[in-house]
């Protein structure tokens, strides 16, 4: 079984690899990427040169390309020792055109350039657009820069390498006090008045490496996080795991013991303080509540997640397709060709033959006419809201159950062991119950891992029609908004979802049917 395991999982590690990179290929290679830019309020405001820059900029922040400035290059320079600080001064600043260039500048220039283009990138210089004589035009300062896109393999290593990422102690460039961790009973985020175990870091991304709270799974920790890529429209510059892991809905207020010592009924979750270089000195505010750069908090809200909102959606209408498709499977198996077989077979060819979308609206119709909830909303603590999204979803569950179950046991009943089993003096109930089912229940079993763990990414039109905000339409309003990072970010949890549901449910078909086994005996 274990061989089998970690031949199944490599196959499986292959085949998520090879999705990625097929997904980047069309991504990052076969489509403009300045439809990245359909939706960004900030490019629509840029002109002239300053939007070149600002397209470059946004570019390499998503993986496209490096993009090398040319004050980024002397200011290498001058830290490497190489140039001085008044050499740095006098040649930093190029010349409204070319021929401007002072000839210490002119001198640089050739340098800069000749070294990228030796390392095989592409310069682009573009004079200053003037609106008068000694007036720039609205983003029309003089540029110079280096560009290289990025090779498909290196995006993809680096992309495939950053997804899990360690936490240490020399991630911040500069700390208050020393570099280390601190192990405390009292959190001061609960102002050290009970105990509650937590591991704080100086120098590391978060001040919270590990905590406790209230809320499942009760113990927290922030030292290993998953990194999927950034959006870039969906949920701008947050990343896609935070997307679909963080709270959703409106702010609720608790109290927080500041670092400063403040005590104040705040929105603020102080357990996700992240280190941001200089942003304590950059506002009144944060010198206020905080002693150092660890400032950027996220806040506390009232609703789920989109995976809690799609996975408890998705797990219920599971069960509930489960618990109705198999036993009425069964009795139609049972019934064969009676009123009850005809009666479901009817429902399965009507879920089969009618648009998804007709049979939601018509269920959100029904529910609107006896007075359930036919939208999802945030502040509401109705559970009605959930029930016509379950029964919609399980619908097309219950009848799939019902057709393949009816199908694997009408299949057993004409086998040669079953007739065996009548001649041996065995009643149909035992036949049906110790053979029969027990043979075509065990295709069933392989798709329920699966069932359970696809609950978590969602329906898509379900999910639309009731404007559930879960995490079903998050890869089609992406794909709509060339938000590219969250479509690589979703379709790899997808791939990955897909390759541990294969495998559980083997292991699960093992478990059930001691028949089947994944080891090779030698004859």
């Amino acid at each position: 079984m274990a061989k089998y395991l970690i031949k199944r999982l490599l196959h499986g590690l292959v085949s998520i690899l090879i999705v990625v990179a097929i997904v980047m290929l069309l991504i990052y290679s076969l489509m403009d990427r300045t439809l990245i830019f359909a939706m960004d309020a900030v490019y629509t405001k840029q002109a002239n040169n300053a939007k070149v820059t600002y397209r470059y900029q946004q570019w390499e922040k998503f993986g496209y390309l490096d993009y090398v400035p040319y004050a980024d290059y002397i200011n290498e320079l001058s830290a490497a020792g190489e140039i001085d600080g008044k050499t740095r001064e006098a040649v930093i600043k190029i010349g409204k055109k070319a021929k401007n260039d002072s000839t210490d500048v002119a001198q640089y220039v050739e340098k800069f350039t000749k070294y990228y283009e030796s390392q095989g990138y592409e310069i682009v210089r573009m004079d200053a657009v003037m609106q008068t004589p000694k007036k720039y035009a609205a983003g029309g300062k003089e540029v110079l820069f280096a560009t290289k896109d990025k090779p498909l393999l290196g995006r993809l290593w680096k992309y495939l390498t950053g997804i899990v990422q360690v936490d240490n102690i020399h991630y911040a460039d500069e700390v208050v006090g020393e570099r280390g961790l601190t192990f405390t009973w009292k959190d001061p985020a609960y102002g050290g008045e009970k105990t509650s175990p937590a591991i704080l870091g100086n120098g590391t991304k978060h001040k919270y490496l590990l905590y406790m709270d209230n809320k499942f799974p009760f113990i927290h920790q922030n030292l290993i996080s998953i990194n999927l890529g950034v959006s870039y429209t969906v949920n701008m510059n947050v990343d896609v795991f935070d997307t679909m892991t963080k709270s959703q809905g409106a702010y609720v207020s608790q109290k927080n013991y500041y670092p400063s010592g403040i005590i104040e009924d705040t929105a603020d979750d102080l357990h996700t303080a992240t280190y941001m270089p200089g942003s304590r000195e950059a506002t009144k505010l944060n010198q206020k509540y905080y002693v150092d750069d660890y400032t950027n908090v996220t806040t506390f809200k009232s609703g789920k997640s989109k995976l809690a909102y799609s996975f408890i959606i998705g797990i219920i209408a599971t069960i509930l397709a489960y618990c109705i498709g198999i036993p009425v499977g069964i009795v139609m198996a049972r019934r064969k060709d009676k009123l009850f077989d005809r009666i479901g077979s009817i429902y399965i060819v009507f879920i089969i033959a009618v648009p998804s979308l007709a049979y939601i609206f018509l269920v959100k119709a029904i529910g609107y006419s006896a007075g359930l909830p036919t939208t999802f909303d945030l502040q509401s603590s109705s559970k009605l809201m959930y029930l016509l999204p379950i029964v919609s979803l399980s619908l097309p569950s219950i009848a799939s159950l019902m057709r393949w179950l009816r199908r694997f046991m009408i299949d057993q009943m004409n086998s040669d062991y079953v007739k065996f089993a009548r001649s041996g003096g065995l009643s149909e109930n035992e036949i049906f119950t110790k053979h029969i089912l027990k043979n075509a229940i065990i295709p069933i079993v392989h798709g329920i891992p699966g069932s359970i763990l696809f609950a978590m990414t969602g329906a898509i039109i379900t999910e639309r029609a009731y404007v559930v905000p879960g995490a079903g339409n998050l890869l089609t309003t992406a794909i709509n908004s060339y938000d590219n990072s969250v479509i690589v970010g979703v379709t790899l949890f997808y791939a990955v979802l897909s390759v541990i549901s294969v495998i559980l449910g083997d292991v699960l078909m093992s478990i059930v049917d001691p028949r089947i086994s994944f080891t090779t005996k030698a004859r």
